[in-house]
């Protein structure tokens, strides 16, 4: 018999919980916040105690360090090697991700949404991010023409970034309640066995990435306009999956729209899917949601530390110096040096 979680408030460490948006999950659930237990409590306290013990100050806050323990069943030393893995990963990924957020632009993503659209548009019933994915036309020798796989793996890290900060905490504070998940409709129309074994390899990094340094962040999964045969591949494969996951997996097919339009309301879902949003320029485009929205919407961490660094006044440039240093170069040569930018688009290796 399942005893429903006691409520009671979260306790926070003023040294790394500075929240602006509610803590309280909208439904009773064990392990998260505002129902967790004393024991759940002193775990996030010992998890968090052995990381500053290694040596970690970042992330260390209490939402993010639940997560990493719910993920691995309140098991605190496979949530501390967890934990480890994910911050080396974001020091080294993209030359450090905490850079990569203030500064990449992913200024081709118009012409690679013509082959593979992946965005976040607007809210479901729950009040949940939707993020969309369309496999159908993903040609990859078209799009390593425009981009480069790394460059894609680096966009959807910062878009998991901006999940965090500032897409929850604005659909957090509009719905009155905690949200920590997203929703998510991948769209399969179109996708044939052909196209399997071309896609698989940037899909595998693309799932391992989520599954491996953001976890908890699934609410529910759509799959629409499944293949036939697709429900049967997944319920032989199913019994390997923790059932948590396999009850937020709905696998549908070209019949979906009553069951979609149940979780995303038809304003908030693009025509294509059924739904009466047509945002100008295209929903795929538009980043539309509370995130926008001045009500709700706050300047994410990340964007404060940007404009703070931006703000610096930098001396040199204010009164440079009359004397050129002795090993200095003159402007133009120093300019020819310059390497350029760590986001330039390069050429992909040929897709075999």
């Amino acid at each position: 018999m399942t005893t429903t979680p006691v409520e009671k408030e979260l306790p926070l460490d003023p040294k790394y919980d500075d929240y602006d948006f509610p803590l309280k999950a909208a439904k009773p659930q064990s392990g998260h916040s505002g129902y967790t237990t004393a024991e759940q409590d002193a775990q996030v306290f010992q998890l968090r105690s052995k990381l500053e013990a290694a040596g970690y100050t970042d992330e260390l806050d209490t939402l993010t360090l639940l997560r990493f323990l719910r993920a691995r069943k309140f098991d605190v030393a496979l949530s501390e090697t967890m934990f480890k893995n994910y911050i080396k990963w974001r020091t080294e990924f993209g030359g450090g991700l905490d850079d990569l957020v203030q500064n990449f632009e992913y200024k081709e993503k118009a012409e690679v949404s013509q082959y593979y659209p992946q965005y976040y548009h607007k809210t479901d019933v729950d009040g949940r991010p939707v993020y969309i994915e369309q496999m159908g036309n993903i040609d990859l020798t078209a799009m390593y023409k425009i981009t480069t796989s790394d460059r894609m793996l680096q966009n959807l890290a910062v878009e998991y970034e901006k999940v965090a900060d500032p897409r929850l905490p604005a659909c957090s504070r509009k719905a009155g309640h905690l949200l920590e998940t997203c929703c998510s409709i991948m769209d399969l129309k179109g996708v044939g066995i052909m196209k399997v074994p071309s896609v698989y390899s940037y899909v595998k990094l693309a799932s391992d990435m989520s599954q491996n340094y953001y976890p908890e962040r699934l609410g529910k999964l759509y799959l629409i306009n499944a293949p036939w045969g697709f429900s049967g591949v997944f319920n032989a494969i199913k019994g390997w999956l923790d059932p948590v996951t396999v009850e937020k997996i709905h696998i549908l097919g070209t019949a979906y729209q009553k069951e979609l339009l149940a979780q995303v309301s038809a304003e908030n879902l693009p025509t294509i899917f059924g739904g009466t949003c047509d945002c100008p320029g295209g929903c795929q485009l538009s980043d539309e949601g509370p995130w926008k929205d001045p009500q709700w919407a706050k300047p994410a961490k990340w964007e404060k530390k940007k404009a703070a660094d931006s703000s610096t006044i930098d001396t040199s440039a204010v009164n440079p110096g009359t004397i050129q240093d002795a090993g200095a170069k003159p402007a133009e040569a120093a300019l020819a040096d310059r390497v350029p930018a760590s986001d330039e688009i390069k050429p992909a290796p040929p897709v075999a």
